[in-house]
């Protein structure tokens, strides 16, 4: 009988939220290629917030019967900044016509810009190391999007850098002020502010009635129970274990895992250029946690 060396368990603990962050985070770009096929993709991301926050409902009343206001409104900015901010101008460049390689590439100095704000903005130090870990982690990217960076039209490709930026300061402001609520009020909370947000992006383009067909069913449970429960869950939850930095760089792995999503659900072919990067970033990330 093998026993647990102290310690033991809280590392295998942390691995499978490793391996679950990454694995959910990339559902997301599975997602927006199912909402696509729909009329309107802000309508489903109206309807994945809707169904999410009724989910997570009775996850918040009790602590907006305490009176924790302070915490909620905390949330809620957390909420606006990563779910509604991130999304709707990654969607929205994405429609504009930026390559879907270019936004992935974007979004992948999402550990590179962590990196870079944590000393000034939290305290965080981030070593030479670290350092080196996030620049094999963006070669990696960059290797395996291959030849799917594509142009950009310039605005669009604003829209896709502001994408990431919303998604580092929820980061960053998600690390200076730690939560004083459990993870799934604290998903409650950011999913009802996005879903209010969303409602008059979802008016203006295509309306807010949800579509009567299969494709529309799947792609919003695809969404509240794989990318939002699952994808943004991990995220927070490793956040509180670990720095920003090492949270990071575990996005780098996303668009190889992606390609590999894909594959498996649509057939698409996966390159030596693929294999190659998600070496890379594997090596880049596996160098980045240990610093």
């Amino acid at each position: 009988m093998n026993v647990d060396r102290p310690g033991r368990r809280p590392a295998i603990s942390l691995l499978f939220i490793e391996i679950g962050l990454v694995m959910c985070w990339s559902s997301g770009f599975i997602g927006a290629i199912l909402a696509s096929e729909t009329s309107s993709v802000f309508t489903v991301l109206l309807w994945r917030f809707v169904l999410a926050a009724c989910i997570l409902t009775p996850f918040v009343l009790p602590y907006l019967r305490r009176g924790q206001l302070r915490s909620v409104a905390l949330q809620a900015a957390i909420g606006g900044l990563a779910m509604f901010g991130y999304l709707a101008t990654g969607v929205k460049a994405i429609d504009a016509g930026v390559p879907a390689g270019t936004a992935a590439l974007v979004g992948s100095l999402h550990p590179m810009l962590t990196a870079a704000l944590a000393g000034l903005l939290i305290g965080e130090t981030v070593t030479r190391r670290q350092w080196l870990g996030l620049v094999l982690g963006l070669t990696g990217v960059a290797v395996s999007l291959g030849g799917a960076i594509g142009a950009a039209p310039l605005w669009g490709f604003g829209l896709s850098i502001s994408s990431t930026v919303c998604i580092v300061f929820a980061t960053l402001l998600s690390k200076r002020y730690p939560a004083s609520l459990p993870l799934l009020p604290s998903l409650g909370v950011q999913s009802f502010v996005s879903l209010i947000l969303f409602a008059g992006l979802a008016a203006l383009d295509g309306g807010v009635r949800p579509e009567a067909n299969a494709g529309f069913v799947y792609a919003v449970l695809w969404f509240v129970l794989i990318s939002t429960l699952g994808g943004y869950g991990f995220y927070w939850a490793y956040l509180a274990r670990a720095s920003a930095t090492r949270a990071t760089s575990l996005i780098y792995l996303t668009p190889p895992v992606t390609a590999i999503w894909a594959w498996l659900m649509f057939g698409e072919p996966i390159g030596a250029a693929v294999i190659v990067g998600f070496a890379l970033c594997l090596l880049g990330v596996a160098i980045a946690r240990r610093g």
